[in-house]
């Protein structure tokens, strides 16, 4: 959805300020490699920041863990004791958990702090998932101009095809109808592609193609 609002707007935009087709190619395609790449080095960086947070956060449980066992037994029995498990079955499941410290461990962290150890996400599949999903989204508004089409709307219309489907498919997470997510989307595409292409003609002063 990003690569597809991005290079709609990017495209409409330059197409408003009067540039030729070869122009229009090449900001596309500058705009296709620059968007991807900053996404996925912003995926990357994202994910990777989180992973090192709970890594640090996990390191910390386990010195805990380590250097203080009875308080962290006590911890864990109370948070079972708040969520409505017995005491005396709290107190005895916190002490069996407890003999393991690598059990211990990946309890503490999921009940403590939310989340699991030894299931984190890769930030390299995170930034090469955002790359490539960049890049085809970007790619499709693009594609007629790489054709040979040197006509606006064609580009529009192969856009709006991409956003249409692209907020369909969305559906499927949602309980929304498809048609309606898929009209959203296409709808503020547009929008965008509105915005730019009028700022393109105010500033460039071209007739667009």
């Amino acid at each position: 959805m990003d690569g597809l609002v991005t290079n709609i707007g990017l495209i409409a935009g330059v197409v408003g300020g009067g540039v030729s087709a070869r122009a229009i190619v090449i900001t596309g395609t500058a705009g296709l490699i620059a968007g991807a790449v900053s996404m996925g080095l912003g995926e990357y960086t994202s994910v990777r920041t989180q992973t090192e947070q709970v890594a640090a956060e996990v390191a910390k449980e386990r010195y805990e863990l380590e250097h203080n066992p009875a308080v962290e037994v006590e911890e864990l029995a109370q948070l079972w004791i708040g969520r409505g498990l017995p005491e005396r079955l709290a107190r005895e499941v916190a002490a069996v958990v407890h003999t393991n410290p690598d059990e211990a461990l990946r309890v503490h962290a999921r009940e403590e702090l939310g989340v699991d150890p030894d299931d984190q996400p890769s930030p390299w599949t995170a930034a090469f998932s955002s790359f490539a999903c960049f890049s085809v989204g970007a790619l499709i508004p693009l594609l007629p101009y790489l054709l040979g089409f040197d006509i606006l709307w064609v580009a529009l219309a192969a856009g709006g095809v991409g956003l249409f489907l692209a907020g369909a498919l969305s559906s499927r997470f949602t309980r929304q109808a498809w048609w309606s997510s898929g009209l959203r989307q296409l709808a503020l595409g547009g929008a965008a592609a509105g915005v730019t292409y009028g700022i393109g003609r105010l500033i460039g002063g071209g007739t667009g193609a």
